[in-house]
């Protein structure tokens, strides 16, 4: 399970795993980021939590339960990763308080230290205070392969007599030694002494005893990794994978190539989310098609059928079309992070960053809000920088997330309509990077409003490129698509219901669907509010999509699918077809058409900067420590949305582009 940590560090309340441990304790597992940590996690107890290659990943701890093979049950937590036991930055603090003062564990009980064995002398610091504190350590050594590559390999036996602890190498690829760490953890639990006082550190590790420390590990390490045997050396005088890595940095880091291939990654990626998703697409909506038309025939007359028919599955299927696309957005990503590519996307991204008061540590939040603005903002916890973490927090809702391609993918769909694929990706890609963009413009001018001058250093250890596991990246997806459906399920079925009851009532016994939309009680509140879509040259039926969507944006294709009734298209194929035939032949109340280059794009617009998301909000407040920074993001991104997407319009009007 993972237990939450609000924005002052205070724990949420207690699961049954916590609750159940009281008694024992917990062992808590520490190191570095990307030092293998949340790996050995997994391993020990059966999570799928994921594991990628980039700092601030974990902003929560985890608790789990060691797996039945493994013996007895352990309870184990994964922090998140720190560089030191005197926290600098709130994701630091996270580890700080769930180890020294769980709010229900106490201190834990034992403490394993992670080193990267590449990394060893560096991430002996860690250990170091660990041990100074006075936590019952084991070291977990990981990384051992790339050790052994480069013709090195790590005695254990003496690294263990100068620290004073059992040390155990662990193989995060296949498990191995993690049942030697579990007897190890067994072995420190079952001595039957009375725990240490355990302290804080955080005034005794001033910069000279770090730098003494330093000096202190580097020779330890020196002394515990040794050459290889000359028959093993000569199978690592093989190209290596550091080797490999170091080859392919060359070209995907340079300031110029480096850019232009990620840009050019990023082009491939959103175009294939059209051409490939294409074919399942079809299965999708062909299917959802069929049972909503089947439904709907078992009693064309009966109003229950009619919801179900026009409702709900008209619904489901204007949004779960575009789950094959949201799959392939998800498959990208993950391969990109468990390549290590997304790593070096970071290097890249700081120069042009810190021009906008931002830097490296605020791309891994910029990027996971491609997915979801909520974890995404949970990430800028890793920023130690107080002003670098509120500009990031402040732009990350202007990432284009998961939420918004149903949108994007259905307006694009109406303007390349029988065109390329690769001409809609290319124009989804543009959006993205746009949003990008819309950030870096919002982050310039907001970084004047805030004051301190405080930078953050960006010092990110880049991982070996790696061969993805292709069932753990399927996994991985599959996982992420489902959560997504999980969690937009809900607030479609319900304004589904809504938006149904409200289109079809009072007048639901008129024939003609025209009239009876513009008396139902949805066509009188539209009379409301039309006036403050007219000038994006919309009516009340995009106006109720808009309103609608702030539950959540995937909740806009399914209001128009319920608005113009795409389950009552007799001769078209699929509910997609439908709902695109009906945007082109839908009249504004001018006579003109509602749905044309003009007001799709400033359609387009609106959602790249509108703040539509009450998760996000609440969010927001929760990690700036208020509500007045939530509030004011709230009201810029959807004014200045409003009035650029009116200027837009507008704009294309008086050139005559319609």
């Amino acid at each position: 399970m993972r237990t939450s940590v609000n924005a002052s560090g205070g724990f949420a309340e207690k699961s049954s795993d916590e609750k159940s441990s009281l008694n024992t304790g917990v062992v808590a597992l520490v190191g570095s980021p990307n030092s293998g940590k949340t790996t050995l996690f997994n391993w020990l107890t059966g999570s799928r939590f994921k594991t990628v290659n980039y700092p601030g990943s974990t902003v929560e701890h985890s608790v789990g339960t060691t797996h039945a093979r493994f013996g007895g049950p352990l309870s184990v937590m994964d922090t998140p990763g720190t560089y030191s036991l005197d926290p600098k930055s709130p994701d630091e603090r996270v580890t700080h308080q769930a180890i020294f003062a769980h709010r229900s564990f106490g201190s834990a009980r034992l403490v394993v230290s992670i080193a990267d064995a590449t990394q060893l002398w560096r991430h002996l610091l860690l250990t170091k205070q660990i041990l100074e504190a006075g936590f019952p350590t084991i070291l977990a050594v990981t990384m051992n392969d790339l050790l052994n590559e480069k013709g090195e390999t790590l005695d254990t036996e003496m690294l263990s007599r100068e620290l004073g602890i059992p040390v155990v190498l662990i193989d995060g690829r296949l498990g191995g030694g993690v049942q030697e760490l579990t007897d190890a953890i067994r072995e420190e639990l079952g001595k039957g002494f009375a725990p240490k006082r355990v302290t804080t550190v955080e005034a005794a590790w001033t910069p000279e005893k770090v730098e003494r420390t330093l000096a202190e590990t580097a020779k330890i390490a020196a002394h515990a990794i040794r050459a290889l045997p000359p028959k093993d050396q000569r199978e690592a005088q093989k190209l290596t994978a550091r080797e490999r890595t170091r080859q392919l940095d060359r070209v995907l880091l340079h300031p110029v190539f480096g850019l232009i291939l990620f840009f050019g990654l990023m082009t491939a990626l959103f175009s294939s989310i059209f051409w490939a998703a294409a074919p399942a697409m079809d299965l999708v909506d062909q299917s959802l098609s069929w049972i909503g038309e089947s439904v709907l025939n078992l009693n064309p007359e009966n109003l229950f059928f009619q919801f179900l028919s026009g409702g709900v599955f008209a619904s489901l299927a204007a949004v779960l079309v575009f789950v094959p696309q949201i799959f392939i957005l998800f498959l990208g990503i993950i391969l990109l992070e468990d390549t290590g590519y997304l790593a070096r996307s970071a290097t890249l991204i700081d120069r042009p960053l810190s021009k906008l008061g931002m830097g490296g540590r605020s791309f891994v939040p910029l990027l996971s809000g491609y997915a979801c603005a909520v974890p995404a903002m949970m990430a800028a916890r890793t920023i130690n920088s107080p002003k670098e973490r509120w500009l990031t927090l402040f732009v990350v809702p202007l990432m284009s997330c998961s939420a918004r391609l149903p949108v994007y993918a259905l307006l694009l769909a109406f303007l390349f309509h029988g065109g390329s694929a690769w001409m809609a990706g290319l124009a989804l890609a543009v959006i993205y990077i746009g949003s990008l963009v819309v950030g870096a413009f919002a982050a310039m001018i907001a970084s004047r409003f805030l004051k301190g001058d405080d930078r953050s250093f960006f010092m990110l250890e880049l991982p070996v490129y790696r061969r993805p596991h292709p069932m753990m990246v399927l996994n991985q997806a599959w996982m992420r698509t489902k959560s997504y459906v999980l969690r937009a399920g809900p607030p479609i079925f319900t304004f589904a219901l809504l938006i149904w009851v409200a289109t079809t009532f009072p007048n639901f016994r008129t024939e003609d669907p025209t009239e009876r939309l513009n008396t139902s009680y949805a066509g009188r509140l539209g009379q409301v509010i039309e006036p403050i879509f007219e000038p994006m040259c919309g009516d009340w039926r995009t106006g109720v999509g808009l309103i609608s969507a702030f539950a959540a944006r995937e909740v806009f294709v399914s209001s128009l699918a319920v608005v113009f009734h795409v389950a009552d298209g007799e001769d078209e194929t699929t509910m997609q077809d439908s709902l695109l035939t009906k945007m082109q032949e839908a009249k504004a109340p001018n006579g003109y058409p509602l749905f044309t280059l003009a007001s799709v794009l400033g359609l387009i617009v609106f959602f790249m900067i509108a703040l539509q998301c009450l998760s996000t909000v609440m969010v927001a407040a929760r990690e700036s420590g208020g509500w007045k920074f939530a509030i004011v993001q709230l009201a810029v991104f959807n004014i200045v949305a409003y009035v650029l997407a009116v200027s837009i319009v507008q704009g294309l009007r008086a050139l005559g582009i319609a």
